[in-house]
């Protein structure tokens, strides 16, 4: 295993071309536009273009439940090099996705290389269905269960098996709690340890500059290296419509600001990934503007 200070490490970009409906369009664009619509060059030391990915079979795989099983496996096979040759290299990698389900193969390159870290995972769901109880049968629907080591064996398997300990992810932001446990869904205290969660209830009440303080706070108290994975649907639909699957209750644009502000200027932050983000939504391209405005704006002033 590698030692990493990771504030000391410059970033790359890694453009994750897939979308896990198994069609081509929607967030497989998303790389492509984002890269577009911002001065990355001012952050990112490397660009390394986008992987040759994709997932393009809509069937749903009788033995996983997963929706393009073989791709969903090669997507994680390539991710897990991929990411783990960045770090090997000395980059810090923002990963330009796509949809969540390039979290997986990612988590793992980065255990390939560094053994423990953790992750801060903005997101209205949880994503801890399996390929039984998602409904869709899409790998978004899955990828920190997988992550942790619970679902289909040949996931698990081509990510080398677990990527984290429950006590090292932070849960931000889902509101599909209730219906998630309706459908069967592991849960977060279903876990030994129960994962840490704040609903998007708890950030109203406690304020996102709090909780992205208290969330780095324990990440830099343990020296632990962490991941600050974000999936758009964490944003209210009012105030974020370029994305699939839309739902009220989510964070204003202003508080999940304040919330990815506050964590992407830690010292532990070691990359970062954006998913779900649907351009072919984005009528005039605004949210995929403010997006990377905003990314781009905060690592500026991180650096040192």
């Amino acid at each position: 295993m590698t030692s990493i200070v990771p504030a000391i490490l410059p970033f790359a970009l890694i453009g994750v071309p897939i979308d896990s409906v198994g069609g081509s369009g929607g967030t497989e664009l998303s790389p492509a536009r984002l890269r577009d619509l911002g001065s990355w060059s001012e952050i990112a030391e490397q660009d390394r273009g986008d992987l040759p990915i994709n997932i393009r079979d809509r069937a749903r795989d009788p033995e996983t439940g997963i929706i393009g099983a073989r791709d969903v496996i090669h997507v994680t096979e390539v991710l897990r090099r991929e990411v783990a040759a960045c770090l090997n290299e000395g980059f810090r990698p923002i990963l330009l996705g796509g949809c969540c389900t390039q979290i997986v193969g990612a988590l793992a390159g980065v255990r390939d290389v560094i053994g423990r870290t953790g992750v801060a995972y903005l997101d209205g769901h949880l994503d801890l269905y399996d390929g039984v109880t998602s409904p869709t049968g899409e790998a978004a629907d899955m990828p920190l269960a997988a992550a942790l080591g619970h679902g289909a064996k040949k996931l698990i398997d081509a990510a080398g098996g677990a990527s984290l300990r429950p006590e090292d992810v932070a849960l931000l932001g889902p509101r599909d709690v209730e219906d998630a446990a309706s459908r069967g869904s592991i849960l977060p205290e279903h876990f030994s340890p129960a994962i840490p969660l704040w609903t998007n209830e708890d950030i109203a009440a406690e304020g996102a500059a709090q909780v992205a303080a208290d969330v780095r706070a324990g990440f830099e108290a343990a020296r632990l290296p962490f991941w600050l994975a974000v999936d758009v649907d964490i944003i209210d639909q009012a105030a974020f419509l370029a994305t699939d699957y839309l739902m009220p209750g989510g964070l204003s644009w202003e508080s999940f600001a304040s919330l990815f502000k506050g964590l992407a200027q830690s010292p532990q932050l070691l990359w970062i990934s954006f998913a779900c983000y649907n351009p072919e939504k984005d009528a005039g391209l605004r949210d995929g503007r403010r997006l990377a405005q905003l990314v781009i704006a905060s690592l500026q002033e991180q650096q040192p």
